[in-house]
């Protein structure tokens, strides 16, 4: 399989109902094939959807010469890699057939985060209802940009039928998620709810995370500070919410990085970890606000 799909977890949600987990791996540092798909800019075009990161279908299993067949040829199926979008789509299929109330959730971080919101965007394209009324959320952390305007419209129309949750979460000042640019040359959009964290884990809603592109003048002095900040807070951290929350001398390090270049430790995994402990009410349960309320409090400025 490629090797992106981290784990399918089955745990139990109610006594009579099993929710599954399909968690999708960010990029790891010696990984080529996984860098080469986050630098692979090509667009790709979902017929009546949109386009899309070429780079990032080919992680999840687009075929240079096919494309999304429904069905993989036997030829394919025999491969050395199975692709991960049907090893997942067909295990998630037996277990609709195995327990027709099981539902599931779609989560990653970096390259995860963005795999994991092309996989629904696949399904929709194959239209696989069934697997659709069984999706409960979509949960990123640090996720890149995946597609176009269109293909993001399609996207949060298509998951509001569905009553799909999409929740994307960004950390301070994570590089990632302002990559690839939203401008006139790139035209990569984001779309859906955006939890944003700051430094202090203090979280909002907003419809776009703030300096969207990253690279900006004005921006560079509040970023330097941060970074100091966020250097010093790991050193108090263990004294101010205790001993488990303690960071090791690497990361510690690696924070430092921060000085020259302040999005590349704030997209690490453990201030998104730390999102999860420690992050607002919103954050804990954002199922409790309809989408109707959060724009209505976007729109008059109570969440901004």
């Amino acid at each position: 399989m490629k090797r992106y799909l981290t784990y399918i977890v089955s745990c139990n949600k109610k006594e009579d109902s099993d929710m599954i987990v399909v968690a999708f791996r960010g990029t790891e540092t010696f990984d080529a094939d996984a860098w080469s798909s986050d630098v692979d800019l090509s667009w790709y075009e979902l017929p009546g959807i949109g386009k899309v990161h070429g780079g990032f279908m080919k992680a999840l299993g687009l075929q240079k010469s096919l494309g999304w067949p429904e069905e993989l040829t036997h030829r394919t199926k025999n491969q050395e890699q199975p692709l991960a979008y049907y090893v997942i789509r067909d295990m998630l299929k037996q277990a609709l057939k195995e327990n027709n109330k099981v539902k599931f959730i779609v989560t990653g971080h970096s390259l995860g985060g963005a795999l994991a919101v092309l996989f629904p965007a696949v399904l929709m394209s194959h239209n696989e209802v069934e697997l659709l009324d069984m999706l409960e959320g979509v949960y990123t952390f640090g996720q890149p940009r995946v597609g176009d305007k269109r293909f993001g419209k399609f996207m949060k129309e298509n998951l509001e039928n569905f009553d799909v949750k999409y929740y994307r979460t960004v950390y301070s000042n994570d590089l990632v998620p302002r990559l690839p640019y939203d401008d006139s040359t790139m035209m990569f959009k984001h779309f859906g709810t955006c939890l944003y964290f700051d430094s202090f884990y203090n979280g909002k809603i907003m419809e776009e995370e703030p300096n969207k592109n990253y690279f900006s003048p004005l921006s560079a002095l509040p970023k330097l500070i941060n970074a100091v900040w966020e250097i010093i807070r790991s050193f108090m951290i263990p004294y101010t919410r205790g001993e488990d929350y303690s960071e090791g001398f690497v990361l510690k390090m690696y924070r430092f990085i921060g000085l020259m270049i302040a999005g590349v430790p704030a997209h690490g995994l453990q201030d998104y970890v730390n999102v999860v402990r420690l992050g607002s009410d919103l954050y804990k349960d954002p199922r409790s606000i309809s989408d109707n309320e959060i724009k209505l409090m976007i729109d008059d400025g109570t969440l901004k």
